[in-house]
């Protein structure tokens, strides 16, 4: 590989990772931003729906803008806006309801751009570099997520204005972001329809629905699930298992350990046994991981379901979105776009999904449900077997017309 390429794939790591530092401390401050700006509990969901929401748009705008802007123009701008308005949610006038909504508005609209574009550059670099190195990239999202949670917990024990904890970290990763964006390395689409003819599994280059429908699902039901621990962990280990609040906080703090975990190691996996196979175990992992924790009869085994969660979890999200980059190899971009959607159907289903159960029935309960969407996974695997050749045994070879394009040429 190039040198281009080793810059091309170091700087969207360090993309991920950033974004994965940046949402990290939005989401473990909320308590925080809900003081500062007067939130009430009714009105709080409303504004935290309204981000996924808005990132939503984001995506399918993206999937437009693709037509006509490089994924690593869209990137290299709209991380920016994200960290900035991160910046803006700390530092809005205490009680002015109206200054935190406004930065929660661009913080959806630009982060729905910053997935999409991030996942864009992901899967084309994993065409270029010819095997699966897609997990590695979500394993620094995962690592940005455990930094800002780390983060987010000291200014949380030392008191400090919001403002305070998100300035320094503002201050050096958006200097740091544009800097790498200079060697963000851009697929070329039409390379690749030229070599497969008329857009492989895409129809011409157009991304057929239908085909794609089942990956959606996947994504949608990775992201309950993901939801449901992110949401629910410390209640359920408190209040269903019996835990000490200290203890409660453990069990997300271990999902996101062998999350990066399952993603450091998980492209080894890939490239051995193929994607179809990876994703499968995955699954069952993760089902297990729910059963567990919704029979255990003490908060130690209900972490160990904790730990299954995460090393199944781990893989679902990064996979899908490399299989639809292989399914529609004309038109990746668009597909990915598109796909992206369900991440945040599935961010929006899963909290309030689980928690109606959980009142209206019990909590024990309610974890079977994501456990048996979990396991739907099992149908849909062949779908991240196509053209596998291209991707498990890492046999394709780089396109010299992708080498040594980045993102400087637009």
């Amino acid at each position: 590989m190039t040198d281009v390429l080793r810059r091309g794939r170091a700087s969207l790591a360090f993309s991920f990772f950033a974004q994965g530092a940046t949402f990290a401390l939005l989401v473990t401050r909320i308590p925080a931003i809900q003081d500062r700006y007067g939130i009430s509990d009714g009105l709080l969901p409303v504004f935290l729906a309204a981000v996924p929401v808005l990132a939503g748009v984001g995506s399918v705008t993206t999937e437009q803008l693709v037509k006509r802007v490089r994924p690593s123009r869209l990137l290299r701008w709209s991380q920016p806006v994200v960290l900035l308005a991160l910046l803006g949610v700390g530092s809005g006038g205490s009680g002015v309801m109206a200054e935190v909504a406004l930065a929660l508005a661009a913080f959806g609209l630009a982060v729905g751009a910053l997935d999409a574009s991030m996942n864009m550059l992901g899967v084309s670099l994993q065409r270029t570099y010819g095997r699966s190195i897609m997990l590695s990239f979500h394993a620094a999202y995962s690592l940005g997520g455990i930094v800002g949670a780390s983060l987010a917990w000291a200014g949380a024990h030392w008191q400090l204005a919001l403002w305070v904890s998100y300035l320094p970290v503002v201050a050096v990763l958006l200097p740091a972001t544009l800097v790498g964006s200079r060697w963000y390395v851009d697929g070329d689409a039409a390379a690749v329809q030229e070599e497969t003819g008329a857009g492989g599994g895409g129809g011409g280059g157009a991304v057929v629905f239908k085909l794609l429908l089942p990956l959606c699902l996947v994504m949608t039901f990775a992201y309950i699930g993901d939801s449901t621990v992110s949401n629910w962990s410390a209640k359920y280990l408190k209040d269903v298992l019996g835990s000490s609040e200290q203890l409660a906080t453990v069990p997300y703090n271990v999902y996101m350990v062998t999350t990066l975990v399952g993603r450091a190691i998980g492209d080894f996996g890939v490239r051995r046994f193929g994607a179809a196979a990876v994703v499968r175990i995955g699954a069952l992992v993760a089902a297990g991981g729910f059963a567990v924790v919704s029979v255990a009869p003490d908060a130690w085994v209900g972490m160990l379901g904790f730990t299954l969660l995460g090393l199944g979890l781990c893989v679902l999200v990064p996979q899908t979105f490399a299989a639809a980059g292989r399914l529609f190899p004309g038109a990746s971009d668009a597909a990915i776009a598109r796909l992206n959607i369900f991440n945040y159907v599935g961010f929006l289903i899963g909290s309030p999904l689980v928690g109606a159960l959980g009142d209206t029935w019990s909590y024990r309960g309610a974890m079977l449900v994501p456990m048996v969407l979990v396991l739907v996974t099992l149908g849909y695997a062949r779908s991240f077997a196509a053209q596998p050749d291209r991707y498990g045994g890492g046999h394709e070879r780089p396109r010299t017309a992708d080498v040594g394009r980045g993102s400087n040429g637009l």
